[in-house]
């Protein structure tokens, strides 16, 4: 019902537009409100698009990868490293397993302890890297069978760091609806301001088409086609400029880890090209509801 109302309303009356002041500080205000809101909206969207798609990375990479830790004496480690992957080659779901060299281990500490850390005079563990295939393994049997052929195993599944990281993802995600709603509605809540403003600037005008026999409705009319214009084209500006500024973010290439692909990917471009048009939904609503609010206020 409220689009058929809208496009009855986008066909207009010079007329009626007669009633509503084409400039003033309810135009700007208008649209520099939509167009300010969308910009920040088309980030919201690109930000709970891309924890989505960190969430399913992060949960896709780390459930289908495990690493074990060997502890044992240096006399030991070597057989316990063979008999762990002879443990591993017979494992169903098992895809491939390595143990890491110690150039790759020396890489894993740098960040920490710097370039210069001495591996052959600290008791570090040897890692195994673990890759699963479509199947899985059975953790808690493979965990069993490490006990009895090398007792210095310890598996780590990376349950623990999974969890956390993909719940923290899929909140930023919600976060990032729960802005777009916000910004709807601050935006609903300053088109109303700005209605109620022009509204009462032209109370004398409106007395007069009373007087001559205009309705609440034909007044209200012309307020709401020209709001809804205004946070339209604001909108639309606002959506342009968001998206040339979701367009300049860090690529994968440049920023890496966390930073990679921000940016809107693929089909996710023509979502913020719905934001306008929602936006101008916003307004008709908003503003149909300040007018004939305001109008029996002037009665």
């Amino acid at each position: 019902m409220k689009l058929l109302l809208l496009a009855d309303m986008l066909r207009g009356d010079k007329h009626a537009d007669r009633v509503v002041p084409p400039s003033g500080h309810t135009a700007w205000l208008t649209s520099f409100t939509a167009a300010a809101m969308t910009f920040l909206a088309v980030f919201a969207l690109a930000l709970s698009l891309a924890s989505g798609r960190l969430a399913d990375r992060w949960g896709d990479a780390l459930a289908r990868s495990a690493t074990i830790r060997i502890s044992a004496p240096t006399g030991q480690m070597d057989a316990q490293t063979r008999a762990v992957l002879d443990v591993l080659a017979t494992t169903p779901g098992i895809a491939r397993a390595r143990a890491m060299t110690d150039a790759e281990q020396r890489a894993l500490l740098e960040p920490w302890f710097g370039p210069d850390l001495p591996l052959d005079a600290l008791p570090i563990p040897r890692l195994i890297e673990i890759t699963e295939d479509d199947a899985g393994y059975d953790s808690e049997g493979l965990r069993q069978r490490l006990t009895a052929e090398a007792p210095g195993a310890v598996l780590d599944d990376h349950s623990r760091w999974r969890k956390p990281l993909v719940m923290a993802a899929e909140r930023l995600r919600l976060l990032g609806l729960m802005s777009i709603l916000l910004i709807g509605a601050t935006m609903a809540a300053m088109i109303i301001l700005a209605a109620n403003a022009a509204l009462a600037a032209n109370a004398q005008v409106i007395r007069v088409l009373r007087l001559v026999g205009a309705r609440d409705a034909y007044i209200a009319r012309a307020f709401v086609r020209r709001f809804t214009l205004r946070t339209l084209a604001g909108s639309t500006l606002g959506a342009i400029l968001g998206m040339l500024g979701a367009a300049l973010l860090p690529s994968a290439d440049v920023a890496g880890g966390f930073l990679t692909g921000l940016s809107f990917q693929g089909a996710g471009w023509l979502l913020p090209l719905i934001l306008p048009p929602l936006a101008a939904l916003v307004a008709f609503a908003a503003t149909r509801f300040a007018a004939f609010r305001k109008l029996k206020e002037l009665t």
